[in-house]
């Protein structure tokens, strides 16, 4: 399995508006994927939105969002999970 890991901040009045962006608009063009596992959202106070998707191969990038939304470009990592 691979987590991908997107993060974005959202300028200071955009953070609701990232947020239903997200939800609304960008997750849904991937959760019919049968490679997609599952997502969760996440903010916190200092504007940022964090997504967690967990995929069984070969994650697809979560599409650009509004520019007028962001404080700076989103970023994302890809994590596997560490046998221990």
């Amino acid at each position: 399995m691979i987590v991908r890991m997107w993060e974005a901040r959202a300028e200071s009045y955009a953070l609701a508006e990232l947020i239903t962006w997200v939800c609304d608009t960008a997750l849904p063009e991937f959760e019919h994927d049968p490679l997609h596992v599952s997502s969760e959202v996440f903010s916190s106070t200092d504007h940022r939105v964090v997504v967690i998707s967990k995929w069984r191969s070969n994650p697809r990038p979560l599409p650009e969002p509004p520019v007028m939304l962001l404080a700076r470009p989103p970023h994302s990592w890809d994590f596997t999970q560490v046998d221990r």
